[in-house]
């Protein structure tokens, strides 16, 4: 592993106990290694039930970690206290699947994007003026600090969602499937967003997905994870133009394409590859 990396994540394990009396433990990561660097976004992509999911919740502490170790920024935080945890909070934020649930819907934006700026410390005028900053940044309209989150449309929440996870200038961001939930047109308008970002800040992403095409256009790495294992990672283009692994040709061959003809050739060309084996 890269002694330069921001976050480390070696040999993780997590595992669920099983349903019932005496059933087997449930292992959904099985020696999950990974790293990510300073301003760059690692893709992290696979199907239903992989753990792709379940490595950023242990990141975030919200996963047991049955063994293996994550640091970040120079320290062990697989087993970190609820104190840690809140310091951690300044350099470790997340973005959550849902737009519609992931903000209160009985408290205004301005006051969301407040809490975690009071939280450390900020005054309330320094806060507010923060709050107009990250509006700003997220091509929000400065009125937007008043209003309620059904006011908005799914797209315009899942910025809400971005600006607060902005507001106290974290070092990376865990995006759990940010655009998943939205149409095609408004998860270009995201992603555009989220590059625009990391451009002006250096903020690095773990960005999970389920979506090939959409963690390529995203990504500079990218790791594939399939039944609790990564099973290829590598650049972005290589792996996305050129994949190693059958799983992640399955998962290229399933992705949208625009174009029938090229759907076709994918199609064909893994069939003769499937006869040649």
């Amino acid at each position: 592993m890269n002694d330069d990396a921001l976050l480390t994540v070696e040999d993780l394990r997590v595992s669920y106990p099983g349903k019932g009396f005496r059933a087997p433990r449930t292992e959904v990561l099985k020696g999950v290694s990974l790293e990510v660097r300073p301003g760059e976004t690692l893709g992290m992509v696979g199907g239903s039930g992989s753990g792709k999911t379940t490595i950023g919740r242990a990141i975030l502490g919200l996963a047991p970690v049955r063994s293996g170790s994550i640091t970040f920024a120079g320290e062990r935080i697989e087993r970190a206290t609820g104190r840690q945890r809140r310091r951690l909070s300044k350099d470790l934020q997340v973005v959550f699947q849902d737009p519609y649930t992931s903000l209160n819907p009985s408290l205004a934006i301005g006051d969301t994007l407040s809490e975690p700026l009071l939280a450390q410390g900020m005054g309330r005028r320094d806060a507010r003026r923060r709050v107009g900053d990250l509006l700003e940044r997220v091509h929000l309209p400065s009125d937007a600090a008043a209003r309620l989150p059904r006011e908005f449309s799914g797209g315009q929440r899942q910025r809400v969602a971005i600006a607060r996870a902005l507001a106290i200038g974290p070092k990376l961001i865990v995006c759990d499937e940010p655009v998943s939930a939205l149409d095609l047109t408004t998860q270009r308008t995201v992603l555009d967003l989220l590059l625009e970002i990391q451009e002006q800040t250096d903020v690095s992403y773990l960005f999970v997905s389920h979506d090939l095409a959409v963690v390529r256009f995203v990504s500079h790495r990218v790791a594939v994870l399939h039944r609790g294992e990564i099973v290829e990672t590598g650049d972005a283009a290589r792996v996305t133009e050129d994949p190693r692994h059958p799983y992640t040709r399955s998962l290229l061959l399933s992705a949208p394409v625009a174009d029938v003809a090229e759907q076709r050739a994918r199609r064909e060309a893994l069939e003769r590859e499937r006869a040649a084996s």
